[in-house]
């Protein structure tokens, strides 16, 4: 007969990682729902997104800036830019010095749906996020500190 598994948080209610899992698929669940009818994932609005931040300042925004940008696998980036490539909503072009490089730009249809997919999304945090009230500044910096503090790893 095993012995009796221990656990350090004595309710679920008291283990940070386990109610940022049930938040995040939560949160998840609910962008879905607005990003579905845009023909977007989670994953590809987050790119979008990071392409249309980065590009704000950068004509000549690359793969890797994405990747930095979103904190997120430079081989899973390539394989989604590739997904969004074929949407029509970016499209890639030799970069002027790096020829191991492609220029990420948005395509008028791809700013159309970033647009979109913002609004949307923008809304949803906003009501998914709504009932921390005046606290969610502080969930914010929170949050910021956490990644901060983790991003190397």
């Amino acid at each position: 007969m095993p012995k009796e598994i221990e656990f350090h948080f004595k309710s679920t209610q008291d283990s940070p990682g386990y109610l940022l899992g049930q938040l995040t698929m939560l949160w998840q669940r609910k962008l879905k729902k607005v990003l579905d009818p845009l023909d977007l994932t989670q994953t590809q609005f987050v790119l979008l997104a990071a392409l249309g931040w980065l590009s704000k300042k950068n004509d000549a925004v690359t793969q890797v800036d994405i990747a930095n940008q979103s904190n997120a696998d430079r081989m899973m980036v390539s394989k989604v830019l590739r997904t969004l490539e074929d949407k029509k909503f970016i499209s890639r072009q030799e970069h002027q010095t790096d020829t191991r490089a492609k220029v990420i730009k948005l395509t008028s249809e791809g700013a159309k749906v970033l647009q979109n997919a913002l609004t949307a999304v923008e809304n949803a945090d906003l009501d998914f996020f709504s009932g921390l009230g005046n606290n969610l500044s502080l969930f914010n910096q929170n949050m910021v500190s956490l990644i901060e503090q983790n991003k190397d790893e």
